[in-house]
């Protein structure tokens, strides 16, 4: 696959830490004439190169070239230096002059020199809380949404969501079986999967749909693409083998379903990609009359998909922004640069968005700040 817009992103970064690593290169560089040990030169060429890799490898068409275990954390490694060097040269100068703060009080003086070292390890134990147990935490997320006009009949109904499961090297068959376990303990009257089962053409597709052929809703199972089909392209593979167990993948399509008498109408697309008009020939899906659904893997589309005329519009992409940070009660995340739809319940004039975390990650194996999960949506009438 050739280089689009998606690499920029990783590329701008790619050159960030190329930046700061070289001005640590020619610092050491000039260190070593002075008798500085030319290891640390060395080390200093590894870290760069792991960086590159890093981020080299996250291109589709060079991840064709080398798909494999190792690869993956080769480049999940390049991702979390290169992520480690960045805050390195951010806490640095701010550490340095507190452990270098002159005060002529003892007590003042260890506080500062503390303070400086503990902001050393803060990345640090970050990337390992996200590496070893956030991304581990799955839990279950219940959301009441009150939809206006809904009628008292569809009062109550469950929804069950699963997204984003990426299965692989960073996630589990195991953790997938647990996902799907909690999502069968909700009995759920719909169960819906809204894109990314796996992140490559590589990565064991069959294992993840075995799973999901484990999965019950009374009223059945529904499912939309995301990019990660397509970068595999494993659409047609994955729509053929979830209807041999009866998940239906809705590819620009819509069914009506039937709750306690009445109608409900839930559609769903492919992965909506940025670069192309969203939900094209979508609007003759909805159904005058009854509550619409919208299954979209990509959340963006919720502006145009409320202005059609969906009532619920679910999705997933965002990952809640994987590594989530909050600031000043704001949350700091890299999917709030592409998109205002990152994590949880949105409404517009009525209409409404929920937007899944998701269970797997992308890039790197670390989840902080945006925990895993499978979501239990009850619709609720006003």
């Amino acid at each position: 696959m050739p280089f689009s817009s998606r690499h920029i992103p990783e590329f701008v970064v790619l050159v960030a830490v190329l930046v700061v690593l070289a001005r640590w290169l020619w610092r050491v560089w000039r260190g070593s004439h002075a008798g500085r040990p030319w290891r640390e030169v060395l080390i200093a060429f590894l870290l760069a190169a792991l960086c590159a890799s890093g981020f080299l490898l996250r291109s589709e068409q060079i991840r064709g070239w080398v798909d494999s275990p190792a690869a993956d954390w080769i480049r999940a490694s390049g991702l979390i230096v290169s992520a480690l060097v960045l805050a390195y040269s951010l806490v640095h100068p701010v550490a340095r002059r507190l452990r270098g703060a002159a005060q002529p009080d003892l007590g003042r003086r260890r506080f500062l020199r503390a303070a400086g070292t503990a902001l050393y390890a803060t990345p640090v134990a970050a990337v390992g809380y996200g590496l070893l147990i956030g991304r581990s935490r799955l839990n279950l997320r219940e959301v009441d949404i009150a939809i206006p006009n809904l009628p008292r009949e569809l009062h109550g109904m469950r929804i069950v969501q699963l997204s984003d499961i990426h299965l692989g090297e960073f996630l589990s068959r195991a953790e997938l079986a647990r996902a799907v376990g909690l999502a069968n303990e909700t009995n759920a009257d719909l169960a819906l999967i809204t894109g990314d089962l796996i992140s490559g053409a590589g990565d064991p597709l069959d294992q993840c749909l075995e799973e999901l052929r484990r999965l019950r809703a009374s009223m059945g199972l529904f499912g939309c693409h995301g990019n990660h089909e397509v970068y595999a392209e494993a659409e047609e593979y994955a729509t053929a083998a979830g209807a041999a167990f009866g998940l239906r993948y809705l590819r620009n399509q819509a069914v009506t379903v039937r709750y306690n008498g009445k109608d409900l109408r839930i559609a769903g697309v492919d992965y909506q990609s940025r670069r192309r008009k969203y939900l094209e020939r979508t609007q003759a899906l909805v159904s005058p009359g009854v509550p619409n659904l919208l299954l979209s893997h990509n959340p963006d589309v919720f502006p145009v998909a409320a202005a059609q005329g969906y009532d619920l519009t679910i999705a997933g992409h965002t990952h809640g922004g994987q590594v989530n940070f909050e600031i000043l009660r704001q949350d700091l995340n890299v999917a709030r640069f592409f998109t205002p739809y990152v994590d949880g319940l949105y409404e517009q004039s009525g209409r409404f968005a929920f937007v899944n975390r998701g269970i797997g990650t992308i890039g790197v194996p670390i989840r902080a700040g945006a925990p895993p999960e499978v979501a239990l949506l009850r619709l609720c009438a006003t």
